[in-house]
């Protein structure tokens, strides 16, 4: 069975039948639509983040699944501090403050695409995004919260969300 994979970025929930997705879809005989349509509902709670989409299409029964990634870790910590865009100069002009919990769940949310062991190693390189487009946590520089989690400080916050890191 001859498959055909189509690699997109798309909006959270806003994917138009447009070009280029739309011509590409109709030439593989798909109903442009309804393709659209799954996609903008997979994609419904990544709302205005870029989100990549894979659509597996078999090209002769016309048949097709939709894989949706995860976001970037930037796009997932600018929607946690409702933020538009990282800072310039993260140094010196702070975007927003986020908590750790936030940092947590975007650790969780994240773990497929991390090469961290444990949600403590995870939580870390997080922090460290978090830095480097401007965010404070929980009214701190993240590099100082990197030393406090690997003193132990927030084990007992990490404790809650191991069981849920451990089923991702």
């Amino acid at each position: 069975m001859p498959t055909k994979t189509l690699k997109i970025m798309v909006e959270g929930g806003n994917a138009k039948p447009g070009p280029p997705l739309g011509p590409t879809l109709s030439q593989m005989g798909l109903n442009v639509a309804e393709v659209v349509k799954k996609i903008n509902e997979a994609t419904a709670s990544f709302k205005g983040m870029s989100v990549p989409v894979v659509i597996e299409i078999d090209t002769e029964t016309k048949k097709y699944t939709i894989n949706v990634g995860i976001p970037t870790t930037t796009a997932l910590l600018l929607k946690e501090a409702k933020a538009e865009a990282p800072s310039g100069d993260p140094e010196h002009k702070k975007i927003g403050n986020i908590t750790i919990e936030q940092v947590i769940n975007v650790a969780v949310m994240k773990k497929p695409a991390l090469t961290a062991k444990t949600l403590k190693a995870a939580v870390r390189s997080i922090l460290g995004t978090a830095r480097s487009i401007g965010l404070t946590v929980d009214g701190k520089d993240p590099k100082l919260v990197v030393k406090e989690v690997a003193e132990g400080k927030y084990d007992d916050i990490l404790s809650k969300y191991e069981e849920k890191w451990n089923r991702s």
